[in-house]
């Protein structure tokens, strides 16, 4: 009997990557090792889950992947022990402004656990690791998924102890089933909208629309540089997808758009989007950077500063591995632009709603 393991849930990603691994393995047993913490609202999740897949019960585990072990009790290792299991690493701290510390101990120090834990599973399937296409810091020009550089220099501590921990998973693949998933910047579903959290390109949108009321509304910047956005269906689709291709096995995916849109282009469709404006004139991004360097600004605004730092970042990602796995598989990353008007429809419901908004530091 096979058995699916998550770290990061009852987050986002973990939440629906659950849901559509049971959609295609409606017997399939999940288990999920969660803080002590988050119990209460796991338990609701995965209420939830199994009201709207019928699956069955998944198993809560408390645990914590930045002690030795995960501080797993030994009945719930033993529950563990007789399955071939399809481990699923998702649990960091994903945020841009985090500080470094905090970063370390739960990407770095959390991953290396975790790897330790994996190691010593008698019967593991994949090992799925969820990594960032943004490992590569500041380096430009075409990135590739066989490449693991360390640049001269990250743009946050969120990409330097992303990449850290994705030298210690890339070791793990001499001895076991790994795949590394590397997604570009997601944003929600490319039909419904739908997402929990407003972060990201989500940043742009808080800031278009506080200053929608102004006459003018400029561009932030001057940019050549193209932004890869990818909706959240495409990276459940195919790192479920992935999981279960022998072919996968060994490798490192760039789930990142193929065919992405320029920064300003983006930009200008979310402002007529959002307030059937076209931007005009151009704010300096020194400007915006001395603005942003100001918390009550970054409040006002809805912005992270780090966001600044993708606008103009030139380098492009090669998908050339995804696409020879995927092929055959009709799974395809939505066109962002295309896809615009649902990600402002679920936006526009919901921006006043706090529980999706995420602190600005």
């Amino acid at each position: 009997m096979t058995e699916a393991v998550f770290t990061g849930f009852p987050g986002f990603i973990a939440s629906q990557l659950i849901r559509t691994s049971i959609g295609q393995e409606p017997g399939l047993g999940v288990s999920a090792i969660v803080l002590p913490s988050e119990r209460v609202k796991a338990e609701k999740e995965a209420a939830r889950i199994q009201e709207e897949t019928g699956c069955r019960p998944l198993r809560i585990i408390e645990g914590d992947i930045t002690k030795q072990g995960l501080g797993l009790k030994q009945e719930d290792l033993a529950c563990l022990a007789d399955k071939k299991i399809i481990f699923w690493h998702l649990a960091a701290i994903y945020d841009l402004a985090v500080p470094r510390d905090l970063a370390w101990k739960v990407n770095v120090e959390g991953t290396k656990f975790v790897n330790e834990f994996v190691s010593g599973l008698l019967d593991l399937e994949r090992y799925m690791y969820f990594s960032t296409a943004y490992v590569a810091g500041k380096r430009e020009g075409v990135l590739r998924e066989d490449e693991l550089i360390r640049p001269e220099e990250f743009k946050n501590f969120y990409e330097e102890t992303k990449f850290e921990a994705e030298v210690l998973v890339e070791e793990m693949k001499k001895n076991y089933p790994v795949t590394i998933i590397r997604p570009g910047i997601v944003r929600g579903h490319s039909k419904t909208g739908e997402t929990i959290k407003f972060d990201g390109p989500y940043f742009f949108l808080n800031m278009i629309d506080r200053i929608r009321k102004m006459p003018i509304i400029p561009y932030v910047g001057r940019s050549s540089s193209y932004i890869n956005v990818v909706p959240i269906d495409y990276i459940l689709e195919a790192s479920v997808y992935l999981s279960k291709l022998p072919a996968s096995e060994g490798e490192t995916v760039h789930l990142t758009d193929p065919d992405p849109h320029p920064v300003e282009e983006v930009y200008r469709s979310m402002v007529v989007h959002l307030t059937g404006k076209t931007p005009k004139g151009r704010l300096p991004k020194k400007m915006a950077v001395i603005g942003l360097k100001t918390r009550p600004v970054r409040k006002m605004l809805g912005v992270e500063m780090e966001t600044l730092d993708y606008m103009d970042w030139p380098a492009s990602f090669d998908t050339s591995k995804a696409g020879q796995l995927l092929k055959g598989s009709g799974i395809r990353c939505a066109d962002f632009l295309e896809t615009m008007p649902e990600m402002i429809a679920f936006y526009e419901l919901h921006k006043n709603d706090k529980k999706f908004h995420i602190p600005i530091q």
